[in-house]
């Protein structure tokens, strides 16, 4: 939950400005221009638009997508066995990370719409508490659910990259950059080693999953559309506005929120396996 939770929050303004990017590129043009605009228009506390949505919406994301993502691992490590739990296990991390977001994208959904009308809809609602019970009144609750397709469209393959990425990136490192063993590096060092990774793996998701988060963005702003009449509209370059703009966000995004994941783990002395340590068996028979 602090994971997802914080680090989307303290976002809000840049992911404004993206989404704002999207629905309306003729006013948003371009990162710094967009700032002013919304400046302009709104004043610094215009920036802000979307902050309980945000923050309430993301950390129930990230308490299932994180915590699932853990048991899925597990349960699918189970069933394969050490030796094809290792030597699939880019597969693995695929598998349970699309397990655990389908999960979290049922909890985010309905303060994704909630955001998104919020920052890109003018006079709709300024907060949470006004937007909630205005949707709900004119759509009923699908309009907090007509997002959840392609939220699953952008968020699962974002996460099964995040993931699978930010694994095998850690486990790259130790092997090529690092001089030493895993185990002889300090907690400081190794969480050095996370956000490095997780920056990285950020990028990859960015890319991955922003035509689905355009299509998002603008289906939850309007009533009446469906997600194939906006990507249809938006056509093969209207996808792909304010990408820049995510991969910044994205990237510093993941980076910290693995951060602050592995942080709490060693805080809490939890478990912190060895990176791409091979079962017994696979090693006695080279």
């Amino acid at each position: 939950m602090l994971s997802c939770g914080l680090t989307h929050t303290a976002i809000v303004p840049l992911d404004l400005v993206k989404c704002r990017m999207q629905v309306d590129p003729s006013k948003y043009k371009g990162i710094l221009s967009g700032f002013g605009v919304a400046v302009r228009d709104d004043g610094l506390r215009g920036l802000a638009r979307g902050w309980a949505p945000t923050f309430f919406g993301y950390s129930l994301q990230g308490f299932f997508k994180f915590g699932l993502y853990e048991v899925f691992k597990i349960r699918y490590a189970q069933l394969l066995g050490p030796e094809k739990a290792y030597a699939w296990r880019t597969g693995l991390y695929l598998a349970a990370s699309a397990s655990a977001e389908f999960f979290a994208d049922l909890a985010l959904a309905p303060m994704e719409a909630v955001k998104v009308r919020v920052q890109t809809q003018p006079g709709f609602a300024g907060t949470l508490r006004a937007a909630a019970p205005r949707m709900y009144g004119e759509e009923g609750l699908w309009a907090f659910y007509k997002g959840v397709a392609p939220l699953w469209m952008r968020q699962i393959p974002y996460t099964m990259m995040k993931f699978a990425c930010f694994e095998r990136t850690v486990e790259a490192l130790y092997k090529y950059v690092m001089p030493k063993p895993q185990c002889e590096y300090t907690k400081r060092q190794q969480l050095g080693v996370t956000f490095v990774a997780g920056y990285i793996a950020g990028v990859f998701c960015a890319v991955v999953s922003h035509p689905a988060d355009s299509v998002v963005s603008v289906l939850n702003k309007e009533k009446g559309s469906t997600a194939l009449d906006v990507l249809q509209r938006l056509g093969f370059a209207g996808v792909w506005k304010g990408l820049f703009a995510r991969i910044i966000m994205i990237g510093t995004l993941t980076a910290l929120q693995w951060f602050i994941y592995d942080s709490v783990k060693v805080y809490f002395r939890l478990p912190r396996p060895t990176v791409g340590e091979a079962p017994e068996s696979p090693r006695k028979q080279k």
